[in-house]
């Protein structure tokens, strides 16, 4: 174990799926596999007395499902940060897990070292959310309705017109350079606007970013 491994908890109730991501993260220098779980249960109990930098939680398991661990896991102080496993037709999960406070997701059939790349990214402090998936939350929170008091998306306290507009971008899936880009302004810039929402909304990573601008209606499955 180098001093720098990302340590990495698998959670799937498939052996043959944890043992293939076994395979997979044990060849990859900088990342170490120190713990296995087949049950949401068995999850929280690992990432309470390993404290792990990521869980890659898969979502459908017997008993304690994965949104409902990652709500736990993430609940805590100092907690792990957490990727959801999910495929095509677990669309209507992804919200859910995204709310509990899962970092990003991963599809199953994606490609292995887009599998690592996601690892590493959230072990880093990033989020992972790409834009065909913030379509799909859009759409999927659409769905819902509407929440009681969801303040309207002008009044958030704090918030300039120029950050908004960065907001409303982010929550569109763009990058800090793609919002450059738009915006005409310096990618520095941009992450600073975005640094900046992460304080004035108490937003852990870039998916709450997201989250709270469909929520506040900056965004929509038309826009």
């Amino acid at each position: 174990m180098t001093p720098l491994a990302v340590r990495v908890v698998l959670v799937d109730d498939q052996p043959l799926v944890r043992a293939g991501l076994r395979v997979l993260v044990a060849d990859s220098p900088g990342l170490e596999i120190v713990g296995e779980a087949g049950t949401g249960e068995q999850a929280v109990r690992l990432a309470e007395d390993l404290r792990p930098d990521v869980v890659v939680m898969d979502v459908r398991m017997p008993g304690m499902n994965g949104i409902e661990a990652t709500g736990l896991i993430t609940a805590g102080p100092s907690p792990s940060r957490v990727i959801v496993l999910t495929t095509f037709d677990d669309d209507e999960y992804v919200y859910g897990a995204l709310r509990a406070g899962a970092s990003g997701f991963l599809v199953k059939d994606m490609d292995l070292d887009d599998i690592l790349t996601a690892i590493r990214v959230v072990a880093a402090g990033e989020a992972l959310i790409a834009p065909s998936v913030t379509r799909r939350l859009i759409e999927e929170f659409a769905a819902r309705p509407e929440p009681a008091a969801t303040p309207p998306a002008g009044s958030v306290e704090g918030v300039t017109e120029r950050e908004r507009e960065v907001l409303t971008l982010v929550g569109r899936g763009l990058s800090n350079a793609e919002i450059a880009d738009r915006l005409t302004i310096s990618p520095a810039t941009a992450k600073a606007h975005v640094g900046r929402l992460f304080t004035k909304l108490a937003a852990r990573d870039r998916v709450q970013l997201v989250i709270i601008a469909y929520e506040l209606g900056l965004v929509s499955p038309s826009r």
